[in-house]
């Protein structure tokens, strides 16, 4: 039995954004996923602690997202209480599925250029493919990668369809809409006074206006 793949898209989301969904919506346009699997992450090993805290990132997850019907959200990692890297995440994640299901982990092309950086990254191929977005002056192969990586590329690349044809261990390329919108943007924005429409869901907006976030960039939650 062919089983449809399921993306998956990671981050802080210090807070969710357009171009976050529009990833996650170009992704599902462009590669044969059944779904996308939100997941949030609690403390990143890789970066400083979100500025809201596990609960209002959830939350604004939920508003963001609420009615898709090919979006779903996994509070798992949120809620650790130690660091999470990808690579855990990909473990839990094949204990919860097995082994069969083709697993696709969703990253920018920037993201990309710095995958030799991450927690024990040759492994991440042995737990599900990666779907790189294109975005202007990242380019997702080429001179710009670091050369290990550049390897694993030569090695592993493959169409979106073939993401479909086996669990893991293809690097696959799709297109995105360039949208120069970045969750410190967005902060930055609220902490100043400046309207951050058309950054954020109104949902979105409309909770972090209520619950006084990202009022200072001191803020640490």
């Amino acid at each position: 039995m062919v089983l449809a793949p399921l993306g998956l898209l990671g981050g802080t989301f210090d807070p969710v954004h357009f171009a976050h969904l529009r990833l996650a919506e170009e992704a599902l346009e462009h590669l044969p996923l059944a779904r996308v699997r939100w997941i949030p992450s609690g403390l990143p090993g890789h970066r400083g602690m979100p500025q809201a805290s596990a609960a209002e990132r959830i939350a604004m997850l939920r508003l963001a997202i609420a009615g898709h019907p090919r979006f779903s959200l996994d509070e798992a990692d949120a809620w650790a209480r130690q660091p999470v890297y990808t690579v855990h995440t990909l473990e839990r994640l094949r204990a919860e599925l097995g082994g069969e299901l083709p697993l696709v982990l969703i990253i920018g092309a920037d993201q990309f250029q710095a995958l030799n950086t991450w927690h024990d990254w040759k492994r991440l191929f042995q737990l599900a493919h990666i779907a790189v977005a294109e975005r202007p002056g990242y380019p997702a192969a080429g001179k710009a990668l670091p050369r290990e990586v550049a390897a694993e590329y030569a090695h592993r690349q493959a169409s979106a369809a073939s993401v479909a044809e086996r669990s893991a261990g293809c690097i696959a390329r799709f297109p995105m809409t360039a949208l120069d919108i970045s969750a410190s943007t967005c902060r930055d924005a609220i902490a100043a006074g400046r309207s951050a429409r058309y950054l954020l869901p109104d949902t979105v907006l409309d909770y972090i206006a209520s619950h006084g976030l990202y009022l200072r960039e001191t803020n640490t939650r």
